[in-house]
Protein backbone atom coordinates (compact mmCIF):
# COMPACT_ATOMS: atom_id res chain seq x y z
CA UNK A 1 0.00 0.00 0.00
CA UNK A 2 1.27 3.47 -0.90
CA UNK A 3 1.21 5.75 2.15
CA UNK A 4 3.77 8.43 1.31
CA UNK A 5 6.11 9.78 -1.36
CA UNK A 6 8.82 7.25 -0.44
CA UNK A 7 6.35 4.38 -0.87
CA UNK A 8 5.23 5.66 -4.27
CA UNK A 9 8.80 6.23 -5.49
CA UNK A 10 9.75 2.75 -4.26
CA UNK A 11 6.75 1.23 -6.08
CA UNK A 12 7.70 3.05 -9.30
CA UNK A 13 11.28 1.83 -8.98
CA UNK A 14 10.08 -1.74 -8.45
CA UNK A 15 8.32 -1.58 -11.84
CA UNK A 16 11.58 -0.64 -13.57
CA UNK A 17 13.57 -3.57 -15.04
CA UNK A 18 16.67 -4.47 -13.02
CA UNK A 19 19.95 -3.01 -14.31
CA UNK A 20 18.06 -0.96 -16.91
CA UNK A 21 19.57 2.53 -17.16
CA UNK A 22 17.84 5.80 -18.04
CA UNK A 23 15.11 5.69 -15.43
CA UNK A 24 12.30 7.90 -16.68
CA UNK A 25 8.86 8.62 -15.23
CA UNK A 26 6.07 10.80 -16.63
CA UNK A 27 3.63 12.23 -14.11
CA UNK A 28 0.32 12.79 -15.88
CA UNK A 29 -3.35 11.97 -15.78
CA UNK A 30 -5.98 14.26 -14.39
CA UNK A 31 -3.90 17.19 -13.17
CA UNK A 32 -0.65 15.85 -11.66
CA UNK A 33 0.32 19.15 -10.03
CA UNK A 34 -2.45 18.45 -7.50
CA UNK A 35 -0.42 15.51 -6.11
CA UNK A 36 3.23 16.07 -7.06
CA UNK A 37 5.13 17.59 -4.19
CA UNK A 38 8.73 18.20 -3.15
CA UNK A 39 8.89 14.88 -1.28
CA UNK A 40 7.92 12.85 -4.37
CA UNK A 41 10.36 14.73 -6.61
CA UNK A 42 13.19 14.20 -4.13
CA UNK A 43 12.30 10.51 -3.65
CA UNK A 44 12.29 9.86 -7.41
CA UNK A 45 15.54 11.77 -7.97
CA UNK A 46 17.17 9.85 -5.10
CA UNK A 47 16.40 6.68 -7.08
CA UNK A 48 17.91 8.12 -10.26
CA UNK A 49 14.70 8.96 -12.14
CA UNK A 50 14.41 11.70 -14.74
CA UNK A 51 11.01 13.26 -14.02
CA UNK A 52 8.66 14.63 -16.68
CA UNK A 53 5.23 16.09 -16.11
CA UNK A 54 2.33 16.81 -18.43
CA UNK A 55 0.16 19.50 -16.90
CA UNK A 56 -2.61 21.81 -18.03
CA UNK A 57 -0.49 24.67 -16.69
CA UNK A 58 -3.12 26.19 -14.39
CA UNK A 59 -1.17 25.56 -11.16
CA UNK A 60 2.39 26.41 -10.21
CA UNK A 61 4.76 23.44 -10.26
CA UNK A 62 7.16 22.29 -7.58
CA UNK A 63 10.80 23.02 -8.51
CA UNK A 64 12.98 20.11 -9.60
CA UNK A 65 10.89 18.57 -12.37
CA UNK A 66 13.28 17.76 -15.24
CA UNK A 67 10.90 18.12 -18.21
CA UNK A 68 7.76 20.26 -18.25
CA UNK A 69 5.08 19.75 -20.89
CA UNK A 70 2.13 22.13 -20.73
CA UNK A 71 -1.04 21.12 -22.54
CA UNK A 72 -3.41 24.10 -22.28
CA UNK A 73 -7.16 23.74 -22.44
CA UNK A 74 -9.71 26.27 -23.72
CA UNK A 75 -11.02 28.87 -21.27
CA UNK A 76 -8.26 28.40 -18.69
CA UNK A 77 -5.62 30.82 -17.42
CA UNK A 78 -2.05 29.54 -17.68
CA UNK A 79 0.28 30.20 -14.79
CA UNK A 80 3.02 27.94 -16.20
CA UNK A 81 4.20 29.94 -19.22
CA UNK A 82 7.61 28.40 -19.73
CA UNK A 83 9.00 24.92 -20.00
CA UNK A 84 10.30 22.31 -22.37
CA UNK A 85 7.23 21.86 -24.54
CA UNK A 86 3.78 23.25 -25.09
CA UNK A 87 1.51 20.62 -26.61
CA UNK A 88 -1.83 21.85 -27.89
CA UNK A 89 -4.73 19.63 -28.87
CA UNK A 90 -5.98 20.97 -32.19
CA UNK A 91 -8.48 22.19 -33.11
CA UNK A 92 -10.01 23.57 -29.91
CA UNK A 93 -12.86 26.05 -30.03
CA UNK A 94 -11.73 29.33 -28.51
CA UNK A 95 -8.00 28.58 -28.68
CA UNK A 96 -5.66 30.22 -31.19
CA UNK A 97 -2.27 28.48 -31.13
CA UNK A 98 -0.52 31.73 -31.99
CA UNK A 99 -1.42 33.13 -28.56
CA UNK A 100 1.23 30.82 -27.07
CA UNK A 101 4.12 31.49 -29.47
CA UNK A 102 5.73 34.24 -27.41
CA UNK A 103 5.85 32.08 -24.29
CA UNK A 104 9.19 30.59 -23.24
CA UNK A 105 8.88 26.99 -24.41
CA UNK A 106 11.60 25.11 -26.30
CA UNK A 107 9.11 23.15 -28.43
CA UNK A 108 5.61 23.89 -29.71
CA UNK A 109 3.57 20.88 -30.77
CA UNK A 110 0.14 20.43 -32.32
CA UNK A 111 -1.67 17.19 -31.52
CA UNK A 112 -4.79 16.27 -33.50
CA UNK A 113 -8.00 16.20 -31.49
CA UNK A 114 -8.68 12.64 -30.37
CA UNK A 115 -12.17 12.05 -31.68
CA UNK A 116 -10.93 9.40 -34.08
CA UNK A 117 -8.45 9.33 -36.91
CA UNK A 118 -11.07 8.90 -39.58
CA UNK A 119 -12.06 12.57 -39.47
CA UNK A 120 -10.14 15.58 -40.80
CA UNK A 121 -8.54 16.66 -37.49
CA UNK A 122 -5.25 15.05 -38.49
CA UNK A 123 -5.33 16.85 -41.84
CA UNK A 124 -6.12 20.13 -40.09
CA UNK A 125 -3.20 19.64 -37.70
CA UNK A 126 -0.79 18.79 -40.53
CA UNK A 127 -1.92 21.81 -42.54
CA UNK A 128 -1.52 24.06 -39.52
CA UNK A 129 2.06 22.85 -38.97
CA UNK A 130 2.92 23.28 -42.65
CA UNK A 131 1.74 26.89 -42.51
CA UNK A 132 3.18 27.67 -39.07
CA UNK A 133 6.72 26.36 -38.90
CA UNK A 134 7.20 27.19 -35.20
CA UNK A 135 4.96 24.18 -34.56
CA UNK A 136 5.59 20.48 -35.09
CA UNK A 137 3.15 17.60 -35.23
CA UNK A 138 2.67 15.46 -32.13
CA UNK A 139 1.00 12.21 -33.05
CA UNK A 140 -0.28 9.54 -30.67
CA UNK A 141 0.54 6.44 -32.70
CA UNK A 142 -1.11 4.08 -30.21
CA UNK A 143 -4.45 5.83 -30.76
CA UNK A 144 -4.18 5.69 -34.55
CA UNK A 145 -3.47 1.95 -34.20
CA UNK A 146 -6.43 1.65 -31.79
CA UNK A 147 -4.26 0.45 -28.89
CA UNK A 148 -5.78 1.72 -25.65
Amino acid sequence: MVRCAEDLASYIEDQWPLNQPNKFVVLTGGEPSLQVDKALIESLHKRGFFIAIETNGTRLLEPGIDWVCVSPKANTKLVVTSGDELKLVYPQIGVDPKQFELMAFDHFQIQPLDANYENDYLDQAVDFCKNNTAWTLSFQTHKALKIR
